[in-house]
């Protein structure tokens, strides 16, 4: 070998030691330096985290047999952007029959994936079918399904991912969705179709089943008596709750109009809300068992006292001028109630003065009932700081003052209950597990729960004396039923618009107890905006009253 060979050999040796070097300090970088990045890398490539939801648990009613949600297998259309093969075949497919799904196609059309329609109608899925578009391909999913379209109100709904939207199903999303079981898969590298190692992150957790203490049959009867008054009288809007005092479950609790919960897509949102609990007016005329019962449990007054009513339909008592409906001369403390006198009411109500505001405080006005109900209002009670004169002769016939049926429900519950006052119950099963915004009761109503008696029994009797009697031969004969005890009131008031009261939009209302031997039900109704002549609470919710109570003396068998 030449002296020049050797050079080369030994320059060729160098030039491989010094590529070997690069290598090994290159792998020492990767393996140990920057072993913890690239181990990350990898696993951003080829690890897939996916999540699983377990089926969304159902609601029931009282029965625990007929479901109110349950899941239903469903069918979505979805195409691929990115792999159209007839794309402009697609394109026009989807402006004229999905034109939402053609604008966002039109703005991503290099996307992936990309859904046409959620949860198809079988119509939808029959067009879809007969056009034969391989373009558009359909996936199966999980929806929910609603039995009792009447309970939409009160169970609510799910979005197009199942999550609760309002209602029982909002409320308890969590209890009733459980949590998703989180896995982990190794994607296998080169065809990265295939998956080859699965590792449980988080064990996931089935959705917990509620009852609630709805009856659906009581439901159904009392939504359909609510749809025939409020198109009889061209009504805007109405409710109505049923319950049983003797435990403060709810069986029913109905708002009109309301909404389709298995198609709900273009409803107005306000059709959502169920009235009985999240809307709270002046009612007017109910006040006036209020006031009583609070004159009665003062002793500044008594059933026979005789009430100077003035023998006209407007009059001033201590320079506040006061209108009633109907112009009475003298009337017992009894009969002022029952033929629902404001002169008469609001003189006996000046007796009690700042009093009057803790017996409505007392009953439970101005505060949450606590039911697991979102959107739940407290009302308003105005506080003696605020009075004006006006405001004691307000208050004493249901101005000042807003609640909502199920408070005007909880005091009349009270009544039947002869003064012990009872917390109202929507959810039948024993551990509901209560959403962390909201508490089953809060610390106030806790405590008036566990109270023994709030009035006295005789006091109470005294007050469904006049019940009795207004039911009998008062503004609520028309809540009557033979062979019955019916203790009720009606209540008319004006609306607020824009901050003024308007004499022709009013809400009508009538409460009650029906009641034989050890059988006792509360409800109450009312109806707003009705357009027809002759529009009274007397003409307008006590018959809507008795209907519904009708409905559910035959339901129970109570004869």
């Amino acid at each position: 070998m030449s002296k020049t060979q050797k050079i080369r050999t030994i320059f060729i040796f160098f030039v491989f030691c010094l590529l070997y070097l690069v290598i090994l300090f290159n792998l020492y970088l990767i393996q140990i330096r920057q072993s913890a990045f690239f181990s990350y890398l990898g696993k951003r490539q080829y690890n897939v985290t996916v999540s699983r939801y377990a089926t969304r648990a159902e609601i029931f009613d009282r029965t625990g047999k007929q479901p109110l949600a349950l899941n239903k297998d469903c069918l979505s259309a979805f195409v691929l952007p990115n792999q159209l093969t007839k794309p402009q075949k697609t394109k026009q497919f989807l402006a004229t029959h999905f034109p939402d799904a053609f604008k966002q196609l039109q703005a991503g059309p290099k996307k992936s994936f990309l859904f046409v329609q959620r949860k198809l109608t079988d119509k939808q899925k029959k067009l879809i079918e007969n056009h034969n578009l391989k373009d558009i391909k359909l996936l199966r999913e999980r929806g929910r399904f609603y039995p009792v379209a009447s309970a939409g109100t009160v169970v609510g709904a799910t979005s197009i991912d199942n999550k609760g939207l309002f209602g029982i199903e909002y409320q308890f999303d969590k209890q009733l969705g459980g949590t998703p079981a989180i896995y982990s898969l190794e994607q296998e590298a080169r065809s990265g179709n295939f998956y080859f190692k699965k590792e449980t992150q988080q064990k996931g957790q089935a959705g917990k089943p509620i009852t609630l203490t709805i009856d659906s049959n009581l439901q159904f009867l009392a939504h359909e008596e609510l749809i025939d008054a409020i198109k009889k009288w061209d009504a805007q809007e109405g409710a109505a709750i049923v319950i049983n005092p003797d435990n403060g479950e709810i069986l029913a609790m109905v708002s009109a109009p309301d909404f389709d919960p298995n198609n709900f897509k273009h409803v107005d949102l306000a059709h959502t809300k169920n009235k009985v609990v999240t809307e709270s007016y002046e009612y007017g005329s109910i006040a006036k068992v209020w006031a009583a019962l609070a004159a009665l449990a003062e002793d500044v007054v008594t059933l026979d006292e005789k009430i100077d009513c003035c023998g006209k339909k407007t009059a001033y008592v201590d320079g506040r001028k006061i209108n009633t409906l109907v112009a009475h001369g003298v009337l017992s403390f009894s009969e002022v109630v029952e033929r629902s006198n404001n002169i008469g009411i609001a003189k006996v109500a000046k007796r009690i003065n700042e009093k009057l505001y803790d017996h409505y405080t007392k009953i439970g006005l101005g505060k949450k009932t606590g039911i697991p109900f979102p959107g739940e209002q407290s009302g308003f009670v105005n506080h003696p700081t605020n009075w004006s004169k006006q405001s004691i002769i307000s208050l004493s016939y249901g101005y000042e003052t807003t609640c909502t049926l199920l408070q005007i429900a909880q005091a009349f519950c009270m009544i039947a209950r002869d003064g012990v006052p009872v917390q109202p119950k929507l959810i039948l099963s024993d551990t509901p597990v209560f959403a962390p915004s909201e508490l089953p009761f809060d610390k106030t109503q806790d405590r008036l729960r566990a109270s023994p008696q709030i009035y006295k029994k005789q006091t109470i009797d005294l007050l469904k004396q006049i019940l009795e009697n207004t039911t009998l031969r008062g503004t609520a004969r028309r809540a009557g039923i033979s062979g019955y005890r019916v203790m009720s009131k009606t209540g008319t008031a004006n609306l607020l618009v824009d901050g003024q009261y308007d004499s022709e939009k009013n809400i009508y209302t009538c409460a009650g107890i029906v009641q034989k031997d050890d059988y006792q039900r509360v409800i109450v109704a009312f109806v707003k905006e009705a357009q027809k002549n002759n529009a009274y609470a007397s003409t307008v919710a006590a018959p809507l009253f008795e209907k519904i109570a009708e409905k559910i003396l035959i339901h129970d068998k109570v004869i």
